[in-house]
């Protein structure tokens, strides 16, 4: 063999082994991709809510497309709104039965649960959505003293949490001025702390969930209710309502969207880190559309036939004070079962 063709053959197999090197390498990068496609996700999500609500269409809807979207794909939800697969006091249940893998939790809902939890429906304790999202939050993330006290022992993980606007008295044919105006009065609550604030106002109070309201109402079974008004409008309630007291904090309601600890080891560590940043988005952004939106509702239910009245200065103070005590009785029948009512009032005002 010539010397010229002792070169051309070294290089002929130097290619080759190069040709075979880059064909290794295009299968590994094939499986990789396989092995992705293999990894995508689904997380079936069971909720309560009607699909017509502000929480969905403003918070869970954005934060699903966000997480699809950041996670180029992998994580999917399969979702069932409007109590599909079971009501707002399932949730827990579908949870730990491994029917769903993130669940809308209610605590009022299910109190017995989520006592502790209930804390951020207690009455006048933030005047802005943002404010009691924040502190909520705090308490909420993993490592934190709810999370460990209330959600670890069940196999859950809090993704992300919202306060509701503080609450306004509605009623259907009695206007509420003073706070004797509330005595006798048959008010819808949501269990929990809002049955303190109830009976401590001189109100009977009556538990039922939101989508059980508006026939009460149209009885006459009830005759109003502490309540966010941006919440009239997605249960078609404002239909059985004359009358708005708009200037007091009477409580709060919160939404807590959990996913089972089988549900999180799913996912991979970066889809774990992708939902999570996610979460934390959605926590800004439904609370900071709250605020905004919260300030134009009275204009909107007044064209709707709804009519404003205000309490003066004295009344507030007088409910104010009772407000206050509905505070203390909640911490301290928590105390009472051994439970750390009084601790968590006051990391929650810290976190405040």
């Amino acid at each position: 063999m010539s010397t010229q063709q002792a070169k051309k053959a070294r290089s002929f197999g130097s290619a080759g082994v190069k040709t075979a090197a880059a064909m290794v390498l295009l299968g590994v990068f094939t499986a990789a991709a396989g092995q992705a496609r293999a990894d995508t996700v689904k997380l079936k999500f069971a909720d309560w809510l009607p699909l017509s609500h502000y929480t969905l269409t403003e918070g869970v809807k954005p934060w699903m497309e966000a997480t699809t979207k950041a996670s180029n794909g992998s994580i999917q939800f399969e979702y069932y709104p409007a109590q599909q697969i079971g009501k707002a006091k399932d949730m827990a249940t579908l949870a730990q039965s491994g029917v769903a893998d993130i669940v809308h939790l209610s605590p009022a809902y299910i109190s017995e649960k989520f006592p502790l939890s209930g804390v951020a429906e207690l009455p006048d304790l933030f005047d802005n959505t943002c404010a009691g999202n924040k502190a909520l939050m705090t308490l909420l993330r993993p490592g934190g003293f709810l999370a460990d006290r209330e959600y670890k022992p069940l196999g859950l993980r809090v993704l992300w949490a919202m306060t509701y606007a503080p609450y306004a008295i509605v009623t259907t044919n009695k206007k509420v001025t003073t706070l004797n105006d509330l005595h006798g009065l048959k008010m819808r609550t949501a269990g929990g702390a809002m049955d303190i604030t109830a009976s401590q106002v001189g109100s009977v109070p009556i538990k039922m969930t939101g989508p059980d309201v508006l026939p009460s109402l149209q009885r006459g079974t009830l005759d109003g209710m502490f309540v966010t008004l941006l919440s009239l409008y997605p249960f078609d309630w404002q239909t059985a309502l004359k009358y708005m007291t708009t200037n007091v904090s009477t409580a709060s309601f919160i939404s807590v969207f959990a996913i089972t600890d089988r549900g999180w080891k799913k996912l991979s560590p970066e889809q774990q880190a992708t939902l999570t940043k996610t979460s934390e988005e959605a926590v800004r952004n439904i609370c900071n559309w709250v605020d905004k939106t919260n300030k134009d509702i009275v204009e909107r239910l007044k064209k709707d036939g709804m009519q404003e009245v205000l309490m003066s200065d004295a009344e507030k103070a007088k409910l104010g004070e009772k407000l206050a005590e509905t505070r203390k009785r909640w911490a301290s029948s928590l105390d009472q079962l051994g439970k750390p009512g009084t601790e968590t009032l006051k990391r929650y005002q810290d976190a405040l």
